[in-house]
């Protein structure tokens, strides 16, 4: 399998599905459209919108529902890095390569931009209800993303994470927690939602979150070894951010080749799980095994 295609194959379809929920520049509020579609269609990996819908599509489903859910996906990562970038924040001024949102619109319209894109992900994966208001996986699935994506995900291993700056010591279990949460929450919603919509059993639910949360683990693993190994120029954005905020990494804590050891570990075991379920959709196991070992 060329990968590298099958990437960019996806990419482009779910960049086309993005498109059509976006809202449209208008009205006293068009400063913040602007922004958040700035935000959204800066580019990215799309990693967590395409493992919804492999993951759909490996339990057989077929239908336009999961559109809404992968498009929400998307807006919540993006104003979660939206407001990471922010001076209060991570303070960067580059993402991918571009003008971070903050530095082109502002701070103030930075923090608007990300309340936005929250609000209107949620506003988006409601769709869903009325595209099959008979579907009661609908509610369980948005279930799952308002949690991944709050205090008992997302948010509360960036709270985590902003309290542990700093810090001369940090157990490696709260940093273990800091990243399942900051980085593998989205993930595993993201395989969960795909496939409660495809009506999968609660066994398949579980190891498809099981190697989304190992995937997680090694994919943030990498990202500290980017921060110290990569380019900018590779990366899109500036390197050595952490130390820089004097955040405590995994490469940090272990070293260089123990992090490597560990992200190749994580990322094995995330692969065999799938692979384990993955028969109809081989692309799979191959997108976690080329996302766990990228250099940008």
């Amino acid at each position: 399998m060329e990968i590298q295609k099958e990437l960019e194959s996806r990419i482009l379809e779910i960049e086309e599905m993005l498109k059509k929920y976006l809202p449209e520049e208008e009205g006293y509020q068009k400063t913040v459209l602007e922004a958040m579609n700035y935000s959204i269609l800066a580019g990215g990996k799309r990693l967590r919108p395409m493992l919804m819908l492999e993951t759909y599509r490996m339990f057989g489903g077929d239908s336009r529902i999961i559109e809404p859910f992968a498009a929400a996906i998307e807006m919540i990562h993006t104003y979660s890095l939206v407001h990471d970038d922010l001076p209060a924040m991570d303070n960067d001024e580059y993402r991918r390569g571009k003008k971070t949102t903050h530095a082109v619109y502002g701070e103030a319209m930075g923090i608007l931009a990300g309340d936005a894109l929250l609000n209107y992900a949620y506003e988006t994966a409601a769709k869903a209800f009325s595209m099959e208001p008979e579907n009661r996986s609908i509610g369980e699935a948005f279930q799952v993303l308002t949690e991944k994506a709050g205090i008992y995900g997302m948010v509360g291993g960036q709270t985590a994470d902003v309290e542990s700056e700093g810090e001369t010591e940090i157990s490696k279990e709260k940093l273990m927690f800091i990243y399942r949460l900051k980085t593998g929450a989205l993930l595993e919603a993201s395989v969960r939602i795909g496939a409660i919509l495809a009506k999968a059993s609660a066994e398949e639910q579980k190891i498809v979150e099981e190697a989304a949360q190992d995937a997680g683990l090694a994919f943030q693993i990498q990202d500290d070894i980017l921060d110290v190994t990569g380019s900018f120029e590779k990366l899109g954005k500036p390197i050595g951010s952490d130390a820089k905020n004097q955040k405590t990494t995994y490469l940090s804590m272990e070293g260089l080749e123990k992090a490597r050891e560990e992200a190749e570990r994580l990322s094995k075991r995330a692969v065999e799980r799938m692979e384990a379920l993955s028969g109809t959709n081989p692309f799979l196991p191959e997108l976690l095994r080329y996302f766990t070992h990228r250099e940008k």
